[in-house]
């Protein structure tokens, strides 16, 4: 058992503080709940008799990872709904899944926007004070749902999503996957022959004293230089990925990176296809959340995961708020294929805007899936004349000078 110190209100909303023995901090506000108060702070007071005190807790919280994974915020969202649908406060709502919240630096943020629903801050508002958690897409549909008196309908709402959002991202971890371990598959191809293969068929071409065909002196001339210089080599490729990282966190290097991204060969059109798809599901709830068509833009636009994507809604949204209508804009930006532009069209010709749109991002999805198939298929011919190449250099730089060898030898 530990000694614990707490502050906590009391149904007439007097603040309370005192001590409890306790196993955990859990057990305190457990206890605290039952008798009716609601818990503000719990820490283990300096004479427990584990010792530890209160700077030592906190140089802990300092070394806890502060992130909250897609799958957490997922299983919150689920829960926050059931228990809105079943009518429990959303104060003791938050910290009962506070306190059993496995994710330390979660639960934090889940207590803290629980205190600041206590000093009379609406739900949006607090959850707004954590970014880094809550979008502002996430924070929006919150703040219809508590205008609507259908809370627990807007956390269904988002849950859906965020579960969209985990697959969304996996198709694209599975059409990243497949070439990254192609290209690193080749490099660490041409490492083996440059640092194993072809100094040992040198050293055995040098004894003879033979001339060397070209493509035998080039493979000798890289192995040279790679077992010459490879701190620098290292030293470059390292400079290069670690500058890469750093470029592509600029505002600047990720709306270039995204850029390109969706230009790559193969992988491209995928990219495209998913960032399309996003949009697409996520324009189409904030509509069905009851968000104004300027505000979902601007939303959608800090949502769909590619900046330069972003920038060309955020010019939609500047020819919406001129006038022009959805469908029209949508066909100027250029981004649908024409079945996609005739569907927004008749959605907004019959009011059915988000339905459509959901179709259209269904639509999206079963493209990209079929190119994910089918990305395999397009990338073994490229493998194979890859490796083809390779072995061709190989074989004509190892075998020929072999071959004219064998026939000096024959004819002496």
């Amino acid at each position: 058992m530990q000694k614990f110190s707490y502050e906590a209100r009391n149904e007439q909303g007097q603040k309370i503080s005192d001590h409890m023995n306790a196993a955990s901090a859990e057990a305190v506000a457990t206890q605290l709940t039952h008798q009716g108060m609601i818990p503000l702070k719990i820490a283990v007071a300096k004479d427990s008799s584990q010792g530890r005190s209160s700077a030592e807790l906190d140089l802990a919280a300092l070394f806890r990872p502060k992130r909250v994974n897609l799958e957490e915020l997922i299983i919150f969202s689920r829960q926050m709904f059931s228990l809105s649908k079943a009518g429990i406060p959303i104060v003791r709502a938050l910290l009962g899944l506070g306190e059993s919240m496995h994710n330390p630096y979660f639960k934090e943020i889940l207590l803290d926007i629980a205190r600041t629903l206590e000093s009379g801050v609406d739900l949006a508002s607090s959850l707004s004070r954590h970014p880094s958690v809550f979008t502002d897409l996430y924070v929006s549909v919150i703040h219809v749902g508590e205008n609507t008196g259908r809370l627990d309908l807007s956390f269904k709402q988002v849950a859906n999503y965020l579960e969209l959002e985990r697959e969304t991202k996996k198709r694209i971890g599975a059409a990243t996957r497949y070439p990254l371990f192609v290209i690193i598959a080749v490099f660490i191809a041409i490492g083996v022959i440059n640092v194993l293969v072809v100094p040992a068929f040198a050293n055995l071409f040098e004894s003879f004293n033979a001339d060397l065909p070209w493509q035998t002196r080039l493979l000798i001339g890289m192995s040279e230089v790679t077992m010459a210089y490879w701190p620098w080599i290292l030293t470059t490729v390292i400079v290069v990925l670690f500058g890469s990282r750093y470029y592509i966190d600029t505002k600047e290097g990720r709306f270039n990176w995204d850029r390109v991204k969706l230009r790559l060969p193969l992988v491209g059109i995928i990219f495209e296809r998913i960032t399309l798809g996003r949009f697409a599901r996520t324009y189409a709830m904030v509509l069905q959340a009851g968000i104004p068509v300027v505000q979902a833009l601007t939303i959608v636009a800090n949502s769909v995961g590619n900046s330069y994507m972003a920038v060309r809604i955020i010019e939609m949204r500047r020819l919406v708020e001129r006038g022009e209508s959805f469908a029209r804009t949508a066909n100027q930006s250029g981004l649908f294929s024409p079945l996609v532009l005739q569907m927004i069209a008749v959605g907004e010709e019959t009011g059915n805007m988000d339905e459509l749109l959901v179709e259209v991002a269904d639509f999206y999805e079963q493209e990209v899936d079929y190119d994910l198939k089918s990305l395999s298929d397009k990338i073994e011919p490229i493998m194979l004349v890859v490796v083809a190449a390779m072995v061709l250099i190989l074989a004509l730089g190892v075998f020929l000078p072999m071959w004219d060898l064998s026939s000096a030898m024959q004819g002496h």
